[in-house]
């Protein structure tokens, strides 16, 4: 009779030890491009809201779609109108009050979208939503503070399409990080100092959309950025970081201008 040959109980464990090795090498790669391809999802879906955004403004004489979602104000949905003397009066928002994430139903956060101002030029609920979003969320999309949505820190609120200077660098929506409500988000004016959390869903950065249309993936610079929203204690919005890498950039990007001096690193001396 012949001889049976089999592997060894060592030669099994170098396989599975072999095994083991590459699939250590190849998750990180897998990951990644998971995350690519969900990064790519939340470009496209920022790139359908800021044409449905344009389209508002297009039928409406360019005036912008009211970026408040009800946070300081009740919107009166019988008559479509804030209550005289608001800010808003008169403006439908672009969704109706559904920030407050957790409590609500998701039939309830639903009906604000389809009931807001944007809906009927986009009739899709997923563009809404960002792949990674968490369970109780249904919107993880908010417009910035200066796309007609609030004045914070007195900084420039613009009503018209004609007031936006380059409109290229101008972000209109911006995807929370699901820390936060997503009512409009904030960032200060006069100093600089984050407000609502450093949008950085995916990964080491978050996802913005610019009113010309097109929608960019921006990575922290900063990795206090990422400490500062990865800790949520709250202790960080009320402090300045005059030296952050991350900060001006967001504030230009939403209010297009700095109203405050930054400090300037020092000039070096010329060489001897």
């Amino acid at each position: 009779m012949g001889t049976r040959k089999a592997f060894t109980l060592v030669e099994l464990l170098v396989v599975i030890a072999i095994i083991a090795v590459l699939m250590a090498l190849l998750m990180p790669a897998l990951e990644r491009a998971r995350e690519q391809g969900k990064r790519i999802v939340c470009l496209h879906n920022l790139r359908q809201l800021t044409l449905a955004w344009n389209l508002y403004a297009d039928d409406n004489d360019g005036k912008l779609v009211c970026g408040y979602t009800e946070e300081g104000g009740t919107f009166q949905a019988q008559s479509g109108s804030w209550r005289p003397g608001e800010m808003h009066y008169q403006e439908r928002p672009w969704v109706l009050r559904d920030w407050e994430q957790r409590d609500l139903t998701e039939g309830v956060k639903i009906t604000a979208i389809k009931n807001g101002a944007l809906y009927p030029y986009t009739k899709n609920t997923k563009l809404y939503k960002c792949p990674v979003a968490l369970d109780y969320e249904t919107r993880t999309y908010s417009v910035v503070d200066s796309m007609n949505a609030d004045d914070y820190d007195r900084g420039p609120m613009l009503k018209h399409r004609t007031d936006i200077r380059k409109p290229g660098e101008r972000a209109v929506f911006i995807e929370n990080s699901g820390s936060t409500p997503v009512g409009a988000w904030s960032i200060y004016y006069r100093r600089p100092a984050w407000r609502d959390e450093p949008p950085i869903r995916h990964g080491d950065g978050g996802t913005l959309g610019f009113a010309d249309g097109h929608s960019e993936y921006w990575k922290c610079k900063d990795q206090l950025t990422h400490t500062f929203n990865e800790f949520n204690t709250g202790i960080w919005k009320a402090v300045d970081f005059p030296n952050s890498l991350d900060i001006p950039r967001m504030q230009m990007a939403v209010w297009g201008e700095l109203g405050y001096s930054p400090i300037r690193p020092p000039i070096p001396p010329p060489p001897p």
